[in-house]
């Protein structure tokens, strides 16, 4: 086959460093779009960026030749330098160091979309931690709960 042919769904997870509450509204009507801008850079393709003020979820496609790892990586690495420039007062925001990367079944596709775009409602009854765990479970991935939030 002369070319490459792929459906790489991935919905991502990652907090603020500590879980500190800086994503306020004023500040992810800009960060969230910026963030798009860099997923597109850097050759995938954003479908929806949103979150509360302590994570943010995504659902992006990714293309074979990117590793999730140098995405996620260049994202953190481009945004964290942005807030601190746009928004001075918020010297101290930082994203931490981990995230999770879920793939996604294309037929799953708008319930995740619908589940991004409701995560203000759906955090009123859930915190991020219990959401993260519940994410990992579902997945079937194993984690300490001694070093998860460390």
């Amino acid at each position: 086959m002369p070319q490459s042919f792929t459906a790489i769904l991935l919905h991502v997870i990652f907090s603020t460093k500590d879980r500190i509450p800086d994503l306020l509204p004023d500040l992810r009507e800009r960060l969230f779009p910026y963030m798009g801008g860099i997923l597109v850079e850097t050759g995938a393709k954003p479908l929806l960026i949103d979150g509360t003020r302590d994570h943010v979820h995504m659902l992006f496609s990714l293309p074979a030749a990117l590793a999730v790892a140098d995405v996620i990586r260049v994202l953190k690495a481009n945004s964290s330098p942005w807030v601190h420039q746009q928004f001075p007062e918020r010297r101290r925001f930082a994203w931490q160091a981990g995230y999770g990367a879920f793939s996604v079944s294309p037929s799953l596709r708008a319930s995740v979309l619908r589940y991004i775009a409701e995560q203000e409602r759906h955090h009123r009854r859930m915190s991020f931690q219990e959401e993260f765990v519940a994410f990992l479970r579902r997945h079937g991935i194993e984690s300490d709960p001694r070093f998860l939030w460390a």
